[in-house]
């Protein structure tokens, strides 16, 4: 699928609630599986979206690195859920995309996918459409390769792909990838999902 098909899929999904403010869907295809992480959707999500004080992610070997703490408490919900879709060896294809809130959390899910199927790393893709920023402190080489096939998708002015502030020490990991054009939408507006399938299907060119 092309992101924009990726994107309406993510937007249109039923989905399901794994504790109070964590929502995925799973779809398996032949032998791909995706993953899907919908938006905020209630107050719940916003407590979480604004709980951004870094928390310690250390689950992932010996390497530690921070995150997000309201992000990662959401992923933390939702991984008892699908870990057992992830490391089912028939699987041989694994995407993952989120929106917005949901973009956060595909971050964190990228990188367990990367950790528990190293035999996937060269197939994997990761998609944050309007995805804030969830990776704390200094971007150490071998600690971003973890998400050399995620890529965040960015329409220009979007205030949320902003969030939390670089000076408060956030950064994006992944790849970037900018549609849209500058003035083009508010702040707001350009993180709105039918401004984002515009931009998607020009840059694709559908």
């Amino acid at each position: 699928m092309n992101l924009y098909q990726l994107f309406y899929e993510c937007v249109h999904i039923p989905y399901l609630a794994a504790g109070c403010c964590a929502n995925y869907a799973v779809r398996r295809e032949l032998n791909t599986l995706y993953i899907f992480f919908e938006k905020s959707v209630g107050k719940a999500d916003w407590k979480s979206n604004f709980d951004f004080p870094a928390a310690t992610q250390k689950r992932m070997g010996k390497t530690v690195w921070f995150a997000h703490r309201g992000f990662l408490a959401v992923w933390k919900e939702i991984e008892p859920r699908i870990c057992g879709f992830i490391t089912d060896e028939s699987v041989r294809k694994i995407v993952i995309v989120g929106y917005s809130h949901g973009a956060a959390v595909a971050v964190l899910c990228h990188e367990y996918v990367w950790f528990h199927r190293p035999d996937l790393r060269d197939t994997l893709e990761g998609y944050g459409f309007g995805c804030p920023r969830v990776f704390w402190g200094v971007r150490r080489e071998e600690l971003m390769r973890r998400w050399e096939r995620f890529t965040v998708v960015r329409n220009i002015d979007d205030i949320v792909t902003h969030v939390p502030p670089f000076i408060f020490g956030y950064s994006h990991v992944g790849n970037m990838l900018k549609i849209g054009a500058r003035g083009k939408y508010s702040r707001v507006d350009a993180h709105r999902e039918e401004n984002i399938l515009r931009e998607l299907e020009e840059y694709e060119g559908r």
